[in-house]
């Protein structure tokens, strides 16, 4: 059947709640909530790759698509006699060429088409430095909140993040507190000036605030992760929800493939609070009903996530917004990042080291402090470079995945096991590109004995022996991090796995306008024996 606006209106009208707790509504409130959109305007599949909407099942989202969703649910909210709040978790930036040219001048637009009501930061949000996120919280016309970021010695953002936000809705009070990933001083570039505090404490004492205040409804809107969200739920008083982002964590109670309920409801020592997430990618967004009592005791929980279909039409607005850039990334994609005085070719990047696999192995550690060693995939290089000028259009060519920088730490024994895999599978996509060490394998022995010795480079310059009980941390793609290509010791034994980091795409073409003129080598990392 196809879904209209009209009959998805109806069916929203009527979502079942569940009870919590005896007594009389005095206030029903639908939050709508949004989180890691990265930039993602346009449709993507389940791989978070560009498709076009309706081409196929799995592809879902983008953000006009996303904006008749929220408005078809906010009117369905209203007419039930709701009142609605609308709030956006964070990471709005990095992740397409949306954002690579404008710098989070779209997606400002979007959010302010979208009407958002708060945001908090992201970890994403410090991806090009505190002076781009100040020029967008400049420009919103909603509060940017994080109570554990103090920016006051950075010029750039001094006095323009806020700690929270008090709405009132029809008599009813509610707090809204931010919470930003402490990873961000390690995963990202907020210079070093910001100050990244506890968040726990910081939302006991902002809740307490707003508390103090009036507040009758605390919700702490928090990119920490759907796992730290769930461990600070029920410990800080005077919490009720956690709208959650960062760990892309799809929570549902109707669609497949969920990491949990829609909206778990947490009881530890400090009371209970309920944690909601809706994935990343504008693929998805949550809905979530709550039913209050005059004194802000809740009553009755509801609402679920909703995919973002191909079936849902454009929303004109937006769908303009998104339009007027799109017309221009012809013009951006022929802008000149560097140049090369020969053509750097891939055709041996799936049977032994190359050149461009090098380079972008060198590139990820570079932007990556903490990685000890780079792995790549040499299927992850679709085309080579051309002699001459290089093109933003040659760089996203060559890698056209769309894959995010990922890293994960992983014991010697599984780097090991990680880089047989590799060699075990060469002639294919999976042969690995490798920095900050290097290896010898024997391409004629059994698949199972190819690897021989592998070598880390230290501080010094040096190489020493792979530890196999020493912890290495690895940047990668996310692709290989999450299995692909065999790579399922990445998966399956990584601890501390963090996948979206920036876009595989944009390290590189930075790397390249940095170096503005580059010829890359062959260095002797992998040798045959």
């Amino acid at each position: 059947m196809q879904i209209t606006r009209r009959t998805l209106l109806a069916a929203l009208a009527t979502l079942p709640m569940a009870r919590m707790a005896r007594g009389e509504v005095a206030h029903r409130l639908t939050i709508l909530h949004v989180n890691d959109i990265h930039s993602r305007h346009e449709a993507v599949d389940a791989r978070s790759l560009t498709c076009k909407a309706g081409s196929r099942p799995d592809c879902l989202g983008g953000t006009a698509r996303l904006a008749t969703a929220l408005f078809t649910d906010r009117d369905a909210a209203r007419a039930a006699g709701r009142d609605v709040l609308q709030l956006d978790a964070g990471d709005q930036f990095q992740g397409s060429l949306y954002y690579t040219a404008w710098k989070g001048e779209v997606e400002l637009a979007v959010a302010h088409a979208f009407g958002t009501e708060a945001m908090t930061v992201g970890n994403h949000e410090f991806d090009n430095g505190p002076d781009t996120l100040a020029r967008f919280v400049r420009g919103a016309t909603f509060p940017v909140l994080s109570a554990n970021i103090d920016a006051s010695a950075e010029p750039s953002l001094a006095g323009l993040l806020r700690p929270s936000v008090l709405f009132t809705r029809a008599g009813l009070k509610i707090g809204v507190v931010g919470a930003t990933t402490l990873q961000t001083a390690t995963t990202s570039s907020p210079g070093p000036l910001i100050r990244f505090t506890d968040p726990g404490a910081a939302l006991a004492a902002q809740a307490a605030q707003l508390r103090a205040q009036g507040a009758q409804l605390v919700i702490a809107l928090s990119h920490l992760g759907v796992e730290q969200d769930r461990l600070l739920a029920g410990h800080i008083p005077g919490v009720d929800a956690f709208i959650g982002g960062h760990s892309h964590t799809l929570l549902s109670d109707s669609e497949a493939g969920a990491a949990g309920p829609a909206h778990e409801m947490i009881t530890g020592p400090a009371g209970s609070a309920i944690v909601v997430q809706a994935a990343c990618y504008a693929r998805y967004f949550g809905r979530l009903d709550l039913d209050i009592d005059a004194q802000g005791r809740l009553l009755a929980v509801g609402g679920d996530v909703r995919h973002v279909g191909p079936d849902l039409p454009e929303e004109p607005g937006v769908a303009a917004i998104i339009g007027h850039y799109a017309a221009q990334l012809d013009s951006i994609r022929r802008r000149v990042v560097g140049t090369a005085p020969a053509a750097i070719d891939v055709t041996s990047c799936r049977v032994a080291e190359c050149s461009f696999g090098n380079f972008i192995a060198d590139a990820l550690l570079a932007a990556t402090p903490s990685a000890d060693v780079a792995l790549f995939n040499g299927g992850g290089m679709r085309t080579g470079l051309p002699a001459g000028k290089i093109t933003l259009g040659d760089v996203l060519t060559a890698l056209p995945y769309g894959n995010t920088t990922a890293t994960v730490q992983v014991s010697g024994d599984d780097l090991r096991q990680t880089l047989a895999n590799g060699v075990a599978r060469a002639g294919s996509g999976a042969f690995p590109q490798i920095g900050g060490m290097r290896f010898v394998w024997s391409p004629q022995a059994p698949k199972d004995q190819r690897l021989g010795r592998v070598d880390i480079r230290q501080h010094d310059g040096g190489y020493a022996p792979l530890d196999p009980m020493r912890v290495y941390t690895v940047v990668t793609n996310n692709f290989i991090r999450t299995g692909g290509d065999g790579y399922t010791m990445l998966r399956d034994h990584g601890r501390n796995a963090y996948d979206t980091g920036p876009g595989v795409d944009e390290i590189v073409q930075q790397a390249i306008a940095r170096l503005g003129r580059i010829a890359p080598q062959v260095e002797g990392r992998i040798t045959t024996e």
